[in-house]
């Protein structure tokens, strides 16, 4: 038996332990998803509603990348071989989605979102699939409701109660520990499908002030801001560590439950995408003869990622 590909012993994992997984890539077509993956993950840090995490169940790989993220320094040739094209895929969906999709956004931004949210909602069946044999009960149904409201909650916060901008020149003490803690509850909304980065950023202010930071300009000008981004990537590297695993946890314990509950925040994910602090700021600009005939756009945009999405869903099904 191949000793990199460890198995479930019934006589010596006792009932609810973790569950291990096989970490290898098939072959290249796999590597390819996994990449993918990773690119889907680092756009989700610039472009609000969009889920790293549902992606990462669609294709499949979502236990697999919560074991590795937990297990990494128990088993770090495994874990990193399996994460080194995920996060090849990440850093370029992060330039990507910075450079690219965001100045497509400044241009036709509802457009652009209805086309995410039609991709989004077009592979939501590979999410509900993971409990389509399960009973539905009335906590599970409660679940489900939770986590359809939770991701809406933080997009009504974000959207009413946030109060602007903050800044980033001049930090006290207390703005690192704040910024460890902001790394946190990225790494958390890239885990669990539904929630959003930049929705969190936003609530706090600090979206903004962060991507307007990226310029040799403004380091030069303010050289402490990359004490901001330590923080920000302890916060974020913390926070993979911990709750991959004790995401793990509950789907070896809680499988049922607990995807009822990520299928409703992925459901939420895509009514956010319509509904966060950026695009609420742009709903208030239209009024123009443009404006309807990017809602035109968008529509066709929306109606053609849902197709796209669901064809892929169903090619996954044959061929998984």
């Amino acid at each position: 038996m191949d000793e990199n590909i460890p198995q479930k012993d019934a006589a010596q994992c006792p009932e609810g332990a973790e569950e291990q997984f096989s970490l290898g890539y098939a072959d290249k077509k796999e590597v390819a998803k996994g990449g993918v993956l990773g690119f889907f993950i680092g756009l989700a840090i610039i472009v609000p509603g969009v889920s790293g995490s549902a992606v990462a169940i669609i294709f499949k790989l979502y236990e697999k990348l919560l074991y590795a993220f937990g297990n990494i320094l128990k088993q770090f040739k495994k874990c990193a071989l399996f994460l080194v094209p995920i996060l090849i895929g990440a850093v370029v969906g992060l330039v990507v989605g910075f450079i690219g999709v965001q100045q497509l956004i400044n241009l036709v931004q509802f457009a652009i979102v209805a086309l995410f949210a039609g991709l989004m909602l077009g592979s939501y069946p590979a999410v509900t699939d993971q409990i389509k044999d399960e009973k539905i009960t009335a906590p599970r149904a409660l679940l489900f409701a939770l986590g359809l409201a939770l991701p809406i909650a933080f997009s009504a916060i974000s959207c009413n109660i946030a109060t602007g901008d903050a800044v980033l020149e001049n930090a006290q003490w207390y703005h690192y520990i704040l910024f460890l803690v902001l790394g946190y509850a990225v790494a958390i909304t890239q885990l669990v499908p539904g929630l959003s980065a930049t929705a969190i950023l936003m609530m706090f202010g600090y979206f903004t002030p962060l991507v307007n930071s990226i310029s040799a300009t403004y380091w030069g000008a303010n050289p402490s801001v990359f004490i901001i981004y330590a923080c920000l990537a302890v916060g974020f590297i913390v926070g993979l560590l911990t709750v991959s695993k004790g995401m793990s946890v509950l789907l070896g314990r809680h499988r049922a439950p607990t995807f009822f509950t990520v299928a409703g925040m992925s459901l939420g994910s895509i009514v956010t995408m319509f509904y966060n602090t950026e695009i609420m700021a742009y709903y208030s600009s239209w009024g123009s003869i443009f404006a309807w005939w990017e809602l035109v756009l968008g529509i066709v945009l929306f109606i053609g990622g849902v197709a796209a999405a669901y064809f892929f869903v169903r090619y996954e099904r044959k061929h998984g």
